[in-house]
């Protein structure tokens, strides 16, 4: 298929001059009836790639997606751009359903989005043979993966779609799978001759920092104050502590709200609706929130526990950001997240060999956390990916790490997990070390150990670091089965007996000053003289989002405001040049535009 009816339709209906890097050889191979599997990083313009195919081609393009929010959210910004779409789900009544499923088989819809769960029954099955149908796409199709971090089962029975109509072209789309799920998406959704779009899985305009747990509750606030009235989401590894740093942090004058599976759901549902739509938001949550959260305008995603693997740590943060403006990933974690998320595994009722992928994924993400290379370079590994150069928008490379000769201290660490029996944890070793005169050494014995009072030369900050990268090297493992206390390992001999020497990270000294200044660039960057412009603009769009009950960026992104602002188009012509302004929102919202831009001069 010839690629003018595709960029006609790119700029008549959604504003756009020009395709994204791949976007355009993925929908003229879609279109032209090809099945194709599409990997691509979040903000990347993945939904434009099954959007422009199924608009091109004769027939309602069926969507097949996960997540409720993400659903309603994309429908409504395609009626915004005059799309007949709609949905199938829960949370709509038997008449409106019945609505929607007339509209079906009569041909009048251009897109459908539909959960996996109610496609693949008998009854969706037969509507879809009564309807003429463009394309189905599988969004999220990394959910297909039974090793993967958001598996869903349904998604191994969408081979029926193959299965009935061999002849409609399928695109299978994600944004986090690395070869062994991407291998696997293709094996389990009967992909094995589709044409596979590979993007990098880079996200440039997201400044990665990791930091080392002390104080963390004074560590957060103090990352928070440079992204004061910003929307963000900080993780938690817990329910409990979702609640307390949703608590916490309104009283420190943040608007925060809790999310997780053990709220009521209208609680859930309220605070999810409110993160959307509104401004400055702080999501405080567990993984529970986020998969399919459609809101481009997250600054930040915090994670104040170390996640469980490099694809979840990958898709959580990939949350910031989406709009292709600066944003940042910031990650506080010690010893114990290790050590607690080390007893999950080994806690679990899962197969060994189910086992043995968490701890690598979690030796693989401590291999990132405790890296001096450059952070970018280090995550696009995980996914098979080379990164020529460092990037130079991470903490390693902004701030270089410094190495210290660690040897003589992993000594001593080692040889006091040794003398001590293999049982303690970090907090009674250090103990041990600097010579602590508290009653659980008395009664242990500890204080007639060779190793007490060894290791008085190091604060116990540093030898939490000491012990903590141990743990990283595998030269320490946790004892999952007892209270979390440290063994030695095969790996740790070479260093007790001298033929090793050990280069450890000197980890930074807590400070607020750089990160002030360097969140600074994060946020959508408006200048000084378009401001008020772009303020004026954004209340305009608030108001239009209360009339409709939509949340905002499905009537413009920020950056199309900004855009405005700084081209000022006196005239609808001019304002149809501005990316992001299709024909249906030039004729329905253009008039007000431009009114407010001859307004504000």
């Amino acid at each position: 298929m010839a690629s003018r009816p595709a960029h006609d339709l790119l700029q008549r209906v959604f504003g756009y001059d020009d395709f994204r890097g791949p976007q355009q050889d993925i929908v003229e191979h879609v279109a032209a009836g090809h099945d194709a599997l599409v990997l691509m990083p979040t903000g990347g313009g993945k939904s434009l790639c099954y959007q422009v195919p199924a608009l091109l081609r004769d027939g309602v393009g069926i969507v097949i997606s996960p997540l409720i929010a993400l659903m309603q959210d994309q429908v409504e910004a395609l009626r915004q751009l005059g799309v007949r779409a709609e949905y199938l789900n829960s949370t709509l009544d038997g008449e409106t359903a019945a609505r929607v499923e007339r509209e079906l088989l009569a041909g009048e819809l251009d897109m459908l989005y539909v959960a996996p769960e109610r496609l693949l029954t008998g009854r969706f099955l037969s509507l879809l043979s009564r309807s003429h149908v463009a394309l189905f796409a599988i969004d999220e199709a990394h959910c297909v993966s039974q090793w993967g971090h958001d598996f869903r089962p349904e998604y191994r029975q969408l081979t029926v779609l193959h299965e009935r109509w061999p002849d409609i072209p399928r695109i299978a789309l994600t944004a986090t799978a690395d070869p062994p799920t991407q291998r696997e998406i293709a094996e389990r959704l009967d992909l094995a001759d589709a044409r596979h779009f590979v993007s990098s899985f880079d996200r440039p305009n997201i400044r990665y920092t990791v930091v080392q747990k002390d104080n963390a509750r004074k560590q957060l606030t103090d990352f928070l104050r440079g992204h004061r009235s910003e929307a963000g989401i900080v993780y938690c590894m817990s329910r409990r502590k979702v609640e307390e740093t949703a608590e916490f942090l309104c009283g420190q004058g943040f608007n925060a709200l809790p999310y997780h599976a053990g709220l009521p759901p209208e609680v859930r549902a309220n605070n999810q609706r409110r993160f959307l739509r509104e401004d400055g938001i702080v999501m405080c949550a567990t993984i529970a929130f986020g998969m399919g959260i459609d809101k481009p305008d997250v600054r930040f995603v915090a994670h104040t526990d170390l996640p469980k693997s490099m694809e979840g740590y990958y898709q959580e943060t990939g949350r910031a950001g989406r709009d292709g403006e600066a944003a940042e990933a910031w990650l506080c974690y010690g010893l114990g997240d290790v050590v607690l998320l080390k007893q999950m595994i080994e806690q679990s009722e899962a197969s060994e060999e189910r086992k043995q992928l968490e701890r690598s994924k979690l030796d693989h993400l401590l291999g990132y956390c405790e890296s001096m290379q450059c952070r970018r370079q280090v995550l696009l590994a995980g996914f098979g990916e080379t990164y020529p150069q460092p990037c130079g928008n991470c903490d390693n490379c902004l701030t270089p790490p410094a190495a210290w000769d660690a040897t003589i201290p992993a000594q001593k660490a080692l040889s006091c997990v040794y003398r001590s029996g293999q049982r303690f944890g970090v907090g009674h070793l250090i103990d041990i070390l600097r010579g602590s005169e508290n009653e659980k050494i008395k009664q242990q014995g500890h204080d007639k150990l060779s190793t007490y009072a060894i290791g008085r030369d190091l604060d116990a900050r540093t030898w939490r670091s000491v012990f903590r990268q141990l743990v990283a090297a595998s030269m320490l493992e946790v004892d999952s089965e007892g209270h979390g206390g440290l063994r030695l390992t095969d790996a740790s001999r070479d260093v007790l007996t001298g033929r090793r020497q050990i280069s450890m990270r000197r980890d930074a000294a807590s400070t607020t000053g750089g990160r002030e200044r360097s969140a600074q660039r994060t946020g959508l960057s408006v200048l000084p003289q378009d401001l008020a412009l772009f303020n004026a603009l954004r209340g305009l769009r608030a108001e239009l989002a209360r009339e409709q009950n939509v949340p905002a960026f499905v009537i413009f992104h920020d950056s199309t405001l900004r855009n405005i602002a700084e081209q000022r188009p006196a005239s609808l012509d001019e304002l149809a040049r501005v990316g992001g302004i299709g024909g249906t929102k030039l004729s329905r919202y253009g008039p007000r535009l431009v009114e407010i831009v001859r307004e504000e001069g």
